[in-house]
């Protein structure tokens, strides 16, 4: 071999070391696709608090998103610092839902990132503020102008405040790419007790397929995934609630089968109101495909996840707390929440 062709030799191997290692370094360096559990009431990770509520930090598609703030703004910053997440460092934030056990960490969020961009769903006098034209009240032109609104000369659009004055929400009224291969589905409930109440579902599509984030499914599970499948068909992984916490186990049986035999999700990572019988359910329905999602936990979102991640929920329930359950159900207002009203209003008057 001549001293050029040895030369030759020795930059090509020294440049297909140095690219390989750069490749390695460019790996190790960019963004995991992963979930984060910060807020939740089951969980194994003794350094953070349980509490009532739903929150999961998504690292997907080189974004990294807040999805929900949980239901106490204290327990949130502190299972916050518990996972050393930095929230000065977020693309967005997506509140799915008006509901306080999903909202109440903002208030954390906006100390530590004040122009922080937020996703909200967009309603009439909503509490992340809202507007609306004002021809939506009846006038009348023949009362004297200080007794009309706006002395009879109202803005053409009406302005709402929110509950964090300065905030940077941006509102969704109707499902939106918000970013390419990153969607808000907006729904509406009509479920009783939260009839009318609008909730936004985070959709990436990515290579495996849809990966769905959902905060509590007021509108319907089913309905919230048949939205995702118009994205793609393929749905990868869903994570969340999906409100069967009191539901009948009939009405659990016909949504483990929805999603296991309808839409053909490959993956399950319950929590929040999704309902112990529910986590047994699809536990037994997906086997090692289910995920493990209690507080703390982190999980790969694609193709990454390994079988050691797919572990299982804690142990079916027994025939005794199926049956607390089954009572529970059957009960007109499971949480007792007119029962609460009444107290309230007795107590007032």
């Amino acid at each position: 071999m001549t001293q050029f062709m040895k030369l030759l030799l020795a930059g090509t191997i020294t440049g297909m070391v140095m690219t390989t290692a750069a490749i390695g370094t460019a790996a190790a360096a960019g963004p995991e696709n992963r979930i984060t559990i910060l807020y939740d009431a089951f969980g194994k990770d003794a350094s953070m608090r349980k509490d009532w509520g739903f929150s999961a930090l998504v690292e997907i598609a080189g974004k990294r998103i807040l999805f929900d703030t949980g239901d106490d703004r204290d327990i949130f910053a502190a299972n916050v610092k518990a996972k050393n997440v930095d929230l000065t460092k977020l693309d967005f934030v997506v509140l799915s839902h008006r509901h306080g056990d999903h909202m109440a960490g903002l208030a954390h969020v906006l100390s530590v990132n004040p122009t922080v961009k937020i996703y909200a769903p967009k309603e009439g006098f909503g509490i992340f503020g809202s507007s609306l034209p004002s021809s939506f009240y009846r006038k009348a032109e023949a009362l004297p102008p200080d007794m009309r609104y706006f002395d009879g000369k109202p803005p053409e659009v009406m302005t709402f405040g929110s509950a964090w004055q300065g905030a940077n929400f941006e509102l969704i009224d109707k499902t939106t790419e918000i970013v390419p291969g990153i969607t808000l589905i907006a729904l509406v409930s009509e479920a009783p007790g939260t009839r009318e109440l609008k909730e936004l579902s985070l959709a990436i599509n990515t290579p495996d397929g849809v990966v769905l984030v959902v905060g509590c499914s007021h509108p319907g599970i089913d309905k919230i995934v048949e939205a995702a499948a118009t994205i793609n068909p393929k749905i990868h992984l869903i994570a969340g609630g999906f409100h069967l916490v009191a539901a009948s186990d009939d009405a659990i049986s016909k949504i483990v089968a929805t999603l296991k035999d309808t839409f053909k999700v490959e993956i399950i990572a319950p929590g929040h109101c999704t309902g112990e019988p529910t986590f047994a359910a699809l536990k037994q329905a997906f086997g090692d495909h289910y995920i493990y999602a209690g507080l703390g936990t982190s999980f790969a979102t694609g193709s990454g996840a390994g079988a050691e991640q797919r572990r299982g929920e804690a142990p079916a329930l027994d025939a005794e707390d199926l049956v607390s359950y089954r009572r529970l159900a059957a009960r007109e207002d499971p949480f007792g929440l007119a029962t609460w009203r009444r107290k309230l209003a007795n107590r007032d008057n």
